[in-house]
């Protein structure tokens, strides 16, 4: 496996950040609760003080929508894990799992075995920020992987991993910064995972169409659309983490279907506005709408 699946934690920190700053929000308005993302979060004490509502709007500052698109993602994933649980799914496995906290926050059965796959420092730097008494901690394996020398077959099958079992994969908010090759290898290796059992397979892609069409990225009247894409990029690409591959639905589909899997869901902020934040009085209006990356649920 390419070791540019995994990235430095400069994006891991921002999706914490949005994390937090939605716990922050009244309980009968919250879209997702996590109350774990302020050990990730630098400045989480001055977020805390400013609050949901005035950090939401600095985040719309920055691009309307940013905020609920990131957290209808984190939402959208969290309820397809918990699914799969329901459904008896006995493993899941985070690649590239950052600071990905849902082993601990979303009440997963003692039955589902969870595996935690990114570098060794990433790992052991998210470990020092964890209390020592999290539930469901015992039902967690942290696989390190030397990218350079090992892959995600080698690694996962050196655990307590079983590709007998039912196993759902989350790659969330990842195949934007590596290249394609990196990601056709990656689903390749979960379809050798899971050839003795059924799968679930959930991750994130950017439209390609933010390069030849940015606006349609976009609600209508968004403001800014094509500038806003272009700073987007630009800012990941100075923290060292460039967007560097774009998608399509047909290519999505098409490689997944190579590999065994179905595509069952594509959705967008603009799918889920009106399942999340509509039923709790937040409804994202049609100019604020921020829907260039897809959300997309597969099975084997």
């Amino acid at each position: 496996m390419s070791h540019s699946i995994f990235r430095k934690d400069g994006t891991a920190q921002g999706v914490a950040k949005q994390r937090l700053i939605e716990t922050l929000a009244h309980a009968d308005k919250r879209i997702i609760n996590d109350p774990y993302a302020e050990r990730f979060v630098i400045g989480a004490t001055l977020i805390k003080l400013l609050g949901h509502k005035f950090s939401v709007w600095l985040s719309g500052k920055f691009a309307p929508g940013f905020h609920e698109h990131l957290i209808s993602r984190t939402r959208f994933i969290d309820e397809q894990v918990k699914e799969s649980a329901s459904d008896g799914f006995e493993q899941y496995v985070i690649l590239g799992a950052g600071y990905d906290l849902r082993p601990y926050r979303l009440d997963l059965p003692s039955s589902m075995k969870v595996f935690e796959v990114d570098q060794m420092e990433v790992q052991a730097r998210k470990r020092s920020k964890l209390p020592h008494n999290l539930p469901n901690i015992d039902n967690v394996t942290y696989v390190d992987i030397d990218f350079n020398h090992q892959s995600l077959t080698e690694q996962l099958l050196a655990t307590s991993f079983d590709k007998n079992k039912r196993t759902i994969f989350t790659l969330e908010g990842v195949s934007q910064y590596i290249s394609k090759e990196a990601l056709a290898s990656t689903i390749k290796e979960l379809s050798k995972l899971t050839q003795g059992s059924s799968s679930t397979f959930v991750m994130s892609y950017v439209n390609d169409l933010i390069e030849s069409d940015p606006k349609a990225c976009f609600g209508e009247g968004y403001p800014r659309a094509a500038e806003r894409a272009e700073t987007i990029q630009r800012l990941s690409a100075k923290s060292g983490e460039p967007w560097v591959s774009f998608y399509n639905a047909e290519e999505i589909e098409a490689l997944l279907s190579l590999n065994g899997f179905t595509v069952k869901e594509n959705r967008t902020l603009a799918d889920l506005n009106d399942v999340y934040f509509s039923p709790v009085g937040r409804s994202i209006p049609e100019d604020q709408i921020f829907k260039l990356e897809h959300f997309v649920v597969a099975e084997s």
